[in-house]
Formats: C-alpha cells, sequence, structure tokens
C-alpha cells in the first residue's frame, strides 16, 4: 500500500542550509544571482517583494505604528530573514535541487578545496522522504565515494530505522548492519497510517535479512526460507483510534489495582469493538483487501516493547485468524474487528500485570499490527501448512545428559501453530532436542502415544473460522507427506511407517514426525537457522515458524520454512554448577522428582501452598475450579515479595480447567518454583511447557517448572508435612476460608522451628530435592 508524503521543496532547503550557519548568507547570495541571471525574477521585483512581505509581518505582529514602534535595527533584520524566506521560495520552486547542491559545494570548496560536501541537513530533523533519498543518491555511488559516504549511510539508516521499524536500541544496533535503504522504502510503502511497525514486525524484518546474508557462509539454503507477504499498520494509528472515539479515558487504566483492571476489561473491550474506525485507515484496509483476494489472514500484535530484549511479551496481545471467505464488506469488518480487538488487548489484565512486574508501566505503549498471509495449503475445504512450530537457539530443558543444549530445541505440531505456542486443552506437542532429535523425553509405547498430538488446529474456508479437529479426521490417504510425519501405533510398540499407507486405518496412525527428522534437510537446517541468529543477535533467540514439505522427484521432500517471528530469549541459566545435598535426614526431605529438571536453587521459602490434585479431580463445579484459579492469584498478590512455590494438579494455566489450575501469567508471576503434579494413576500428566508462551512467562519471571510424577519409584513425596501441616490459608486470606479443603497452605518456618524450603534441582544428575534448611 503506497504512500509518499513529499516534503515542502522549501522546507528541504531551509534544513539543508541550516547546516551552514555561518555559510549560508553566501550561498543564499549566489541562489539570487542565479534566479536574476535565469530570469526567474528580477532584482526590483524581489526587494519589492520582500519590503512588502517584512510590512506585512509587522502587522501580524501587532505593530500599528511601525516607523515608531520598531527601531530601524530591527527593523533591517527583519528585512533580512523576510529576504532569506523569499530566496529559498523562489529557488526550490524554480530551479533545480543539483543547482543548489552545487552552490553548496563552491562555497564549501572556497574553504577546503579537497573537501567534497555530502550530507547537507540533519536526518534527525528532516522529513523521511528527504532522508529516504538522500540515502539512496549515497548507495548509488561508486564504491569509491561510498567509503566516504559511509558514515552518513549509517546515521541515516538509524534515523529511518528509528522513524518506520523500532526504536529499540539494542535493536537498532543490529539491523543497521543489515537493512538497506531499499528495505525500508519497502517497509513504508507495505505500511498504512503513521509510525513505528512494531517489535514482532521488526524482529521478523532483521531475521530474514540475517539470514539472507548468511546463506552462503552457513550451509542454509534461502530457497528453503520464505518470509510471508505482509502489511503493517503503523503504531500511530492507535492514537488517530483513540482520539476520535475518546477513548484516552483508559491510558490510566495501568495504574489501577489489578482487581478493578480486571473489572473493568470486559467494559473496555466493549468500548474498543463498538468504537468507529479512522475512515481513511478503513479505506487504505478496503484497498488492501482487494490486493490480497481472497487468501486467508492472520493478524498480529507488534507493540513497540513486544519481543523486545528481555521483555517478549509472548501470549499478552491477541493474534487473530481473519479466513477472508466472506463477501468483501464482511471481510473488511473482520479485519477491523480483529485490529480493534488487539487495540484493547494493550489493557487487558495479564498484559497490565506484565508491564508491572517488568517496570513498564510508564512507557507509552503503542500498539501497531502485522498483517500476514496464512502460510499452508488448502486440502479440501480447510487450509493449514504441513507443520508449525517454535524453535529456541538454546535448549531450554535437558531430559537426558547427552543433549547439548547449544544445539537447540523445537516444539512441533502439525496444523496451525497455536498448539505449539500455547498450552491447549489435553493435546501434546512434539519435543525435539536437535543435537539428538530421536531421543525422545517419553520412554515407553504407552507415554509416546498418550503425548502425541490428537487434534489440529486449521482454518475452515467455507465456515469461515478457526476450527479444532481431531488429527484422524484431517488425515488423508491421499497425503503424500504423511509418510514423514505419522508412525502405526501396534499398542505394545510404535512402529515406523514400512507399508503403503493407504492400508491403514487413521486410528492407528501417531504423529511422531520421525520420518521428518530421519529422512529430510529439517534438523541441520533448523540447527543452522538458530545458531545463525544467535550469533547475530548475541544472545539465544526463540523463532516462529510455520513449514511445508515440498516434492522432490529425485530426493526427499525439501522443508521450506516460513519465518514468522525472532525473539531475543531470556534464560535462567546461571552458568553455575548446582549439586545435590547427600547428608538431609529423610524427615527434612519434603519431596523429589527426577524427570525433565532444570538447573537452579531456590533458598528461604517460606510458603508452599499446594492444591490438593484428589479434591481438584473431584470438583464437578467448573465454577469452584475458575474460583480456585483466582484464589492462587489472591495469594499470589497477598505474597509478593515472600518467596513461595506452588504445587497443584496436572498443568499450571491449561485452558482445559479439568487438567490443571486456570491461572493466568497475573495469578502466579510472584511464585519462584510451578510444581506440577502427575497423579499416582497416570492421569494428568504435566504437559511440558517448554517452548510455549507459559513457558516464557515463567523464564523472565524467574520462576522454575518443575513436574513431579508421584508413580515414580524414586519420587519422594513428604505426606505428613505436606498434608497434615497446620493451614494458613484463613491467615492470609480471611475471605477465602471456605477454600482450605482445596488450597494447603503451609508457613513453613512456623512449622520447621524456623528453618525454610530449599530447593536444589541438578540438572546434570537429573534430580531435584526440596527440604528443610
Amino acid at each position: 500500500m503506497p504512500q509518499d508524503f513529499r516534503a515542502p521543496k522549501v522546507l528541504t532547503i531551509f534544513l539543508e542550509l541550516s547546516q551552514y550557519p555561518i555559510l549560508a548568507p553566501t550561498i543564499r547570495a549566489l541562489m539570487r544571482d542565479e534566479l536574476f541571471s535565469r530570469g526567474v525574477i528580477t532584482p526590483a521585483t524581489f526587494e519589492n517583494e520582500v519590503k512588502a512581505k517584512a510590512q506585512r509581518s509587522q502587522e501580524l505582529e501587532g505593530l500599528v505604528d511601525p516607523l515608531v514602534q520598531e527601531s530601524a535595527e530591527v527593523w533591517e533584520r527583519r528585512v533580512l530573514q523576510t529576504r532569506d524566506t523569499l530566496t529559498d521560495f523562489y529557488f526550490a520552486y524554480n530551479l533545480p535541487h543539483e543547482l543548489f547542491q552545487n552552490i553548496v559545494q563552491l562555497v564549501v570548496a572556497e574553504r577546503n578545496p579537497n573537501q567534497k560536501v555530502f550530507l547537507t541537513f540533519n536526518p534527525e530533523l528532516a522529513p523521511l522522504d528527504m532522508v529516504l533519498a538522500q540515502a539512496e543518491q549515497y548507495e548509488s555511488l561508486p564504491t569509491d565515494e561510498q567509503s566516504q559516504t559511509r558514515h552518513h549511510i549509517e546515521e541515516m539508516l538509524v534515523v529511518i530505522i528509528k522513524t518506520v521499524v523500532s526504536d529499540q536500541l539494542d535493536f537498532v544496533r543490529i539491523a543497521k548492519e543489515y537493512f538497506t535503504v531499499a528495505d525500508l522504502r519497502e517497509i513504508r510503502r507495505r505500511r498504512i497510517g503513521d509510525g513505528k511497525i512494531g517489535g514482532k514486525a521488526a524482529g521478523m524484518l532483521l531475521a530474514w535479512k540475517i539470514l539472507q546474508k548468511a546463506s552462503a557462509m552457513e550451509g542454509i539454503d534461502l530457497s528453503r526460507i520464505v518470509m510471508p507477504e505482509s502489511y503493517y499498520l503503523g503504531a500511530n494509528v492507535l492514537y488517530d483510534f483513540n482520539l476520535q472515539n475518546a477513548l484516552f479515558s483508559s491510558v490510566d487504566e495501568k495504574y489501577k489495582t489489578y482487581e478493578e483492571i480486571e473489572a473493568d476489561y470486559p467494559g473496555i473491550l466493549r468500548s474498543y469493538l463498538n468504537a468507529r474506525f479512522p475512515d481513511e485507515i478503513t479505506e487504505k484496509l478496503r484497498e488492501l483487501l482487494g490486493v490480497i483476494g481472497d487468501r486467508s489472514l492472520i493478524v498480529r500484535s507488534s507493540s513497540l516493547l513486544e519481543d523486545s530484549f528481555g521483555t517478549s511479551f509472548a501470549g499478552k496481545y491477541e493474534s487473530l485468524f481473519c479466513p477472508n471467505q466472506r463477501t468483501p464488506a464482511e471481510n473488511l469488518a473482520d479485519l477491523i474487528t480483529a485490529i480493534k480487538t488487539i487495540y484493547a488487548s494493550v489493557l487487558s489484565p495479564d498484559a497490565l500485570a506484565y508491564r508491572r512486574k517488568m517496570g513498564l508501566l510508564d512507557y507509552d505503549e503503542r500498539m501497531a499490527i502485522l498483517i500476514q498471509l496464512v502460510q499452508g495449503e488448502r486440502r479440501d475445504r480447510v487450509f493449514f501448512p504441513t507443520f508449525a512450530g517454535v524453535g529456541y537457539s538454546r535448549n531450554p530443558f535437558r531430559w537426558n545428559p547427552q543433549i547439548r543444549r547449544e544445539d537447540g530445541f523445537v516444539r512441533l505440531v502439525w496444523g496451525l501453530g497455536t498448539r505449539a505456542v500455547d498450552r491447549v486443552g489435553s493435546d501434546h506437542a512434539r519435543m525435539i532436542a536437535l543435537s539428538h532429535p530421536q531421543l525422545r523425553p517419553e520412554v515407553s509405547a504407552d507415554e509416546i502415544r498418550r503425548n502425541s498430538q490428537r487434534f489440529v488446529d486449521l482454518l475452515d474456508l467455507e465456515s469461515n473460522e478457526l476450527l479444532t479437529r481431531p488429527v484422524a479426521q484431517v488425515m488423508t490417504h491421499d497425503d503424500a507427506t504423511l509418510p514423514y510425519l505419522v508412525s502405526v501405533d501396534r499398542q505394545d510398540y510404535i512402529q515406523p511407517l514400512f507399508s503403503d499407507i493407504r492400508l491403514l486405518e487413521m486410528e492407528e496412525l501417531v504423529l511422531t514426525f520421525d520420518g521428518l527428522l530421519k529422512k529430510t534437510e529439517f534438523v541441520p537446517q533448523m540447527k543452522a537457522i538458530l545458531r545463525r541468529l544467535e550469533q547475530e543477535y548475541g544472545c539465544p533467540v526463540d523463532i516462529e515458524f510455520t513449514a511445508d514439505l515440498v516434492p522432490d522427484a529425485t530426493a526427499s521432500p525439501r522443508v521450506v520454512f516460513h519465518l514468522l517471528q525472532c525473539r531475543p530469549t531470556v534464560s535462567l541459566e546461571t552458568g553455575q554448577r548446582v549439586r545435590l545435598p547427600t547428608d538431609i535426614p529423610a524427615a527434612d526431605k519434603v519431596f523429589s522428582a527426577h524427570r525433565l529438571i532444570p538447573q537452579g536453587v531456590v533458598s528461604n521459602a517460606q510458603y508452599l501452598i499446594y492444591v490438593l490434585p484428589e479434591k481438584y479431580s473431584q470438583l464437578a463445579k467448573p465454577t469452584v475450579k475458575l474460583e480456585l484459579a483466582r484464589v492462587i492469584g489472591r495469594l499470589n498478590k497477598r505474597l509478593e515479595g515472600q518467596t513461595f512455590i506452588l504445587m497443584g494438579p496436572g498443568r499450571w494455566g491449561s485452558s482445559n480447567i479439568d487438567l490443571g489450575v486456570p491461572v493466568g501469567y497475573a495469578d502466579i508471576n510472584n511464585a519462584r518454583v510451578l510444581v506440577e503434579v502427575a497423579s499416582p494413576r497416570g492421569q494428568g500428566v504435566p504437559d511440558v511447557s517448554y517452548g510455549t508462551h507459559f513457558f516464557q512467562d515463567l523464564v523472565e519471571a524467574h520462576i522454575y517448572a518443575l513436574p513431579l510424577f508421584l508413580e515414580d519409584r524414586d519420587t519422594i513425596f513428604n505426606r505428613a508435612f505436606i498434608l497434615d501441616s497446620p493451614n494458613v490459608l484463613a491467615d492470609l486470606l480471611p475471605g477465602d476460608e471456605a477454600y482450605a479443603q482445596y488450597v494447603q497452605v503451609i508457613d513453613v518456618p512456623a512449622v520447621a522451628d524456623g528453618r525454610y524450603l530449599e530447593i536444589v534441582m541438578d540438572e546434570e544428575r537429573g534430580e531435584a530435592l526440596a527440604y528443610l534448611k
């Protein structure tokens, strides 16, 4: 969507001359000589106009008797300034700008014949079009002259990046080495409205540029990496939207209590959805949809702070699919509704709690929008990519000592990537350690079956909506990619696919992705991509991607990646070796864990909060389970500043309330350890969150995730201490005493003779121990 705002020619000359405060009078005198010699205006006519405009300026400034009220000295200064203004005006609109540059060069050369004039204005003050045009001119110079302008080009690139893309300095430091002026002009061409395109769009574009440059040296096949067709709604459009609809009353929402924010948000969302979108932007969006046609879209948040170093905002703002299969008017309405929903999510409880936790409340968080074509292919009436996922350049969790952390990690799903980045329902993604892709966290066939993906997210193009369907209902025998994605469930074991898939029932197939990992270039390409991005960012990164398998007549299918997102990753790694104590009396051990152990130590934990799995699973009323999440949230706030751990059944933060307590970020962000307890019956086994938005929340809040499998023979679980200690829930939250039968809160020093809880997690040994110290 092109936008071309040309700076007034006279302003261009004025800004360039402002760089030569001493030489400007000489330059302007030569400019007038050119005007007079070329017949643009005669000297007499010019001076008469100068005098007339100077007198008019006296009237505008309120002088009723100029000869008395203004001295000759002031009058002379007024005439000089008016003469300068008219000189700039007549020259700008009658003579070529190249002539002006020649005059400047001539005047400067009289002082220093060896100096060539290049940058003749301050890019920080100049209109963006002027900066773009000048930077393009420098980039087109011969190689020997480019070396003389390198510092000017860098300055202008920084100005353009900060104006159009992002002003986060850590980002700018890297981006200026990769973006060209042509790149930035193309970004601006695709931008609707003013303002920056935000962090998510910026990270995607920078990663793409890094991989373009690195393709030859890193063994990365660039033909296998695609950036989706993308458009951007500038961050300033949110200002226009708020102003037009008088929504600025909501900007102080961030300073309210969490309870007030939570109570206000439904009304805020309604106000945003009912508000009128700016007419000019609506028309631009209509034009955009005319270009896109009936191809499906995803509308993604791209706030100024999003995907920054140390603050990812993972999952805090909305991203919404628009299948785009209705009438043009309805498609436009769907697109605008998606944008409004994302705007409102800036004020959502989780987003504001996150900003408070990260010390960002006072920042003016503006929301840009990233509009992308959904990647994938149509299969009858549905649309989705072959697979999608999230990749980490550093494996956040080693479930086996053989795994090399530096080789990275991938969380993979069939279909749309929503199931890879979110903890949804009772489903599971495939976790892949790129150093040992065949080494699964699961051991037995039953565990592999239980932890395989059973549902797929897709776009239904006939009903025009995002749907979830059982995998077996969506798989078809004529899908040429399936042999690379599935294995055969033989009950006692999981078998590779050897036979013709047409001879099997879909219910016999299990999504393992084993063929993809063994028979394609997926693993080496993903490792190379993640390694290069980490090198250039100077820190670990994670990416979101989709991918398709493209048939190749002479070899295995080609994996084509679609890069959706790249951001710096916060890590809990301390670099210090953690060793388990060996002399702890059995009576002082509270619990131990032996699977999927992180690395770290949490000391002086005063409170242990335990949601009883048996009681939780027996609850019939969903309302009670939902209220228990609020109780945890109130405890989280009540114990802010204290060191405490949370233990509970299944998955913390699950969207399925039967699988775990449905807490949000603001309900758990003050805890230090989040223990997910699997029941002895093998049900409710915690789904590993690594790679999800929820996991990113835990890492950024410095919370350790620790699964506890009660069925494991070596697991210690001190029932007497955990279940028989006095429950202080009513002391902390008198209004929630009724929930004490479900939530046990232990004041550890009060029942352990002044000792606190110490949790030591030894990743190398694969064991964690919580004990009284």
